[in-house]
């Protein structure tokens, strides 16, 4: 890959990994809930999760959805429904001062996610389709890595920015609501899919 080429790949990771979306989202509610310490496992599901699935999106699972279109139409509406059950948790979660009614998402559950998420599918073929010249293992281990290091600053500015929330989250009705306009913002990501 060529150095033109690796920064237009880095300015990509970035501008996609730090817009909104569902992994977004949920660090951010996370945050508001948590606190960053205990939104960390979510975080690193992601960013494993999503650079494992760009490597594997790399290796030829595009080809599979492009031989049977059938199975990329059935994981569409796998995701709606996964994100569908996400926002109503989301927006069932939380109380003022009493976390314990709210589950940050563990390591493997972030991880498995990318691979319903309309946003990751989104840019990992994207990441793929662009930034792959038939390089090989190598080319793609590259790009995935790349995700891998952009993916913690992402996730960090969004987990402290629902940390910084939690001043403002002082009460049930306020925690209630964000809890609902988080759910609802997740549920508004999914409508390009539909």
């Amino acid at each position: 890959m060529e150095i033109e080429q690796f920064a237009a790949l880095i300015v990509f990771a970035f501008v996609s990994t730090f817009t909104p979306g569902p992994n977004n989202l949920m660090l951010m509610t996370s945050g508001a809930n948590v606190g960053y310490k205990r939104t960390l496992p979510h975080m690193c599901g992601i960013a494993f999760g999503f650079a494992f699935m760009v490597l594997l999106v790399g290796l030829g699972l595009s080809a599979v959805f492009a031989a049977y279109p059938l199975a990329h139409m059935i994981l569409k509406y796998v995701s709606l429904a996964y994100l569908a059950y996400l926002a109503l948790k989301i927006a069932l979660s939380g109380q003022s001062k009493d976390v314990t009614n709210f589950k940050p998402m563990s390591f493997l559950a972030a991880a498995s996610f990318q691979w319903v998420n309309p946003k990751g599918w989104s840019m990992a073929l994207s990441a793929v389709t662009l930034y792959s010249n038939g390089g090989g293992v190598l080319e793609l281990a590259v790009i995935s890595l790349t995700f891998l290091t952009v993916n913690f600053p992402s996730g960090s500015f969004w987990i402290l920015a629902g940390r910084e929330l939690q001043r403002w989250l002082t009460t049930q009705f306020r925690v209630r609501s964000f809890n609902i306009a988080m759910a609802l913002l997740l549920v508004g990501s999914t409508l390009p899919m539909i």
